[in-house]
């Protein structure tokens, strides 16, 4: 499993994230805002607070929203991979 070692949010909902083996690059999730527990993004400020858990390595946000680091890896990862054959 690969560990997140830094990430920010910038105005755009994106999501920029830094793994353990150097893969590095960027999600946008600007889709799952409104949607359930990701209502509080609504406030971009709160989508601003991410950090990293520091027990499992993956972002999350105070009011208990944690996405999967092998989700966010493969995405990232996949699209750089796709990039190169290109």
């Amino acid at each position: 499993m690969r560990r997140i070692l830094s990430c920010s949010a910038d105005d755009n909902y994106n999501l920029w994230l830094r793994f353990d083996d150097g893969v590095e690059g960027s999600v946008c999730l600007r889709d799952l805002v409104g949607i359930g527990i990701f209502d509080a993004w609504r406030d971009i400020k709160k989508f601003k607070q991410v950090s990293i858990h520091p027990d499992e390595f993956t972002v999350s946000w105070e009011n208990g929203i944690d996405l999967d680091q092998a989700v966010l890896y493969d995405d990232i990862a996949g699209r750089a991979r796709r990039a190169m054959l290109h």
